[in-house]
């Protein structure tokens, strides 16, 4: 048996708990040490998980008891933290977006490229059942021929039950940066990479109200678009029609619908690793549910990096970096495109990573242990 993977946890906010909870204990992989700017929040952290270290995020990055960097910091700080762990010649796993801007992005892969080191990045709840079952149904031609699809994420704004929230409203944050990628890395795992897009965005609030915690009642300001709409080309003809919105109460729209020459699919909420695929095939008036028919069963936040830690040289990692780079260029042109009025193609591209079979959570928290042991 080799050793377990060593990971440090760069930022300890709400996110990286449930994190922690996949990892801590995982035959794999060992945590070894967090790290945050608030130090007193490492180290409570730290005081609860035997045999982690509470680290200055300068010492965690240097450390020789991190193999992997676990880049759970705030949008605008993802590509500082990566750059940084990169250069000590680690991997990185983050958080989505990969970076806060595109170039930020670009610089992040080159280095790694350079340093030969791996890159991942959230959202790996698209491999859970939900969104590997409806994949698995498209490949199967179970609606035809792809024509065209719909996303629709709306929401009244994170700040109802965020009690930090500022980050969703400046840069690196908003509806589409926040929430986009789980829809926009469905949509290429589901109908493949995106060509062009046209985009409009709004931002009709100049604060938001903190709805929850020790500063419920605080204003603060917006100052990214805060609805973003727009349609993507997909390369092979298929158009999607997207709507990522912090401005709406709710909806009654499916959060992802494929339409085939023979048929539609709903697909459940990308947030989420499953939840029900249903199919409705032309001529028939009823819906069905499909059963679960690829996909991790029981997936949890954290996935995405077992997965990077256990793929090898029969295939990339599911959540890799090319992915979260093409899913932040199309983002990113949809922005582009809303604030010059035009089509803008795209200079990047992603194959979808190869489908998950039909695994059941004892497998797969395994998997990454038999990669070990083959070392």
């Amino acid at each position: 048996m080799g050793d377990a993977h060593r990971i440090g946890v760069v930022g300890l906010g709400v996110i990286s708990r449930a994190y922690l909870d996949t990892l801590l204990g995982h035959p794999a992989v060992r945590v070894t040490a967090v790290a945050d700017l608030d130090a007193s929040r490492s180290a409570a952290v730290a005081a609860e998980l035997p045999g982690v270290e509470a680290l200055t995020v300068e010492e965690l990055l240097s450390s020789p008891d991190v193999d992997t960097v676990l880049n759970l910091t705030v949008p605008a700080a993802h590509a500082e933290i990566a750059l940084a762990a990169i250069g000590q010649g680690k991997n990185v796993y983050g958080e989505k977006p990969l970076a806060a801007d595109l170039l930020d992005a670009h610089a992040v892969m080159e280095a790694a490229a350079q340093a030969a080191v791996g890159v991942g990045c959230a959202p790996d709840t698209v491999l859970g059942t939900g969104i590997q079952t409806a994949r698995a149904a498209v490949e199967a031609e179970s609606i035809g021929r792809p024509l065209f699809a719909s996303a629709v994420m709306v929401t009244p704004g994170h700040e109802r039950w965020h009690p930090h929230p500022d980050f969703y409203y400046t840069t690196g944050g908003g509806p589409l940066l926040d929430m986009g990628p789980y829809y926009l890395a469905s949509l290429v795992h589901l109908l493949g990479p995106v060509r062009a897009v046209i985009g409009a965005s709004s931002r009709l609030r100049a604060e938001r109200v903190i709805g929850s915690g020790p500063r419920a009642g605080e204003r603060i300001p917006v100052e990214v678009a805060s609805h973003v709409s727009g349609v993507l080309e997909h390369v092979g003809g298929a158009l999607t029609t997207i709507t990522t919105s912090f401005d709406g109460v709710a909806t009654t729209a499916a959060p992802i619908e494929v339409h085939g020459e023979t048929g539609t699919l709903t697909v459940p909420d990308p947030n989420g690793f499953d939840g029900e695929v249903r199919l409705c095939e032309l001529g028939d008036t009823q819906w069905r549910t499909l059963s679960p028919s690829a996909g991790y069963v029981g997936g949890a936040r954290g996935l995405g990096l077992l997965d990077f830690i256990a793929a090898d040289g029969q295939r990339a990692p599911r959540a890799n970096g090319d992915l979260a780079l093409h899913v932040l260029e199309t983002m990113s042109a949809l922005l582009r495109s809303s604030a010059e009025g035009r089509r803008i193609e795209l200079t990047t591209s992603a194959e979808p990573p190869v489908l998950v079979p039909l695994t059941a959570a004892e497998e797969w928290r395994g998997q990454a242990t038999r990669r070990l042991a083959a070392q």
